[in-house]
């Protein structure tokens, strides 16, 4: 359901400089910045709507190639909510190189140096620590993505099939394509 909103100049320089900063903090990938786009996109500046915001993360995570796609849809939808399909691919344009430029640049830059530095021990524990930073940005992620803007725990099967499945990932070697399967066929059924 777009929406029709009225966007300055400024408001497209403000697009782009926030996927500019997410860029750099999108350790793990653009998606686990999806919390702070939501804050930023649907609560703050009410350029998307949740419904918008959620379609945008599926349809492209549903979709073969890169998962940064979400962020292309996001713009897209952003700009069809300014007025039409030239400011649509504006707003694709702006949030994919806005997204892409500096962590492509600064990742080409710190592994020419860390490739260069790779024994010293700072380093290495730079490397070990990010690993739970990654995993606490894709719990936000999924987080946001499974209450919308409700934060609530009404919800438990949700919850339930969410923690099962999780821990099924983590000890089993079961196909995702399976527990996806799964998951749908509940949703097909109204049990979650």
């Amino acid at each position: 359901m777009a929406h029709t909103i009225l966007m300055s100049a400024a408001d497209w320089l403000s697009l782009f400089a926030h996927y500019m900063l997410l860029s750099l903090l999108s350790i793990g990938g653009a998606i686990a910045t999806a919390p702070d786009m939501h804050r930023y996109l649907v609560d703050e500046r009410h350029w998307l709507t949740d419904p918008q915001f959620s379609a945008s993360v599926s349809i492209a995570q549903a979709a073969p190639g890169p998962n940064v796609l979400f962020v292309a849809l996001m713009g897209w939808n952003v700009g069809l909510n300014a007025g039409g399909f030239g400011l649509a691919a504006l707003g694709v344009v702006l949030a994919l190189v806005g997204i892409l430029l500096p962590s492509t640049t600064l990742t080409y830059l710190a592994a020419q140096w860390g490739h260069r530095n790779r024994d010293l021990r700072g380093v290495r524990a730079f490397k070990q620590g990010m690993a739970p930073i990654v995993v606490a940005l894709l719990i936000a992620t999924g987080w946001v993505l499974a209450t919308g803007a409700t934060y609530n725990l009404r919800d438990w099967p949700l919850w339930l099939v969410t923690g099962v499945t999780a821990i099924i990932v983590w000890r089993t070697k079961i196909h995702l394509l399976w527990l996806l399967g799964a998951g749908a066929l509940l949703g097909w059924f109204g049990l979650v």
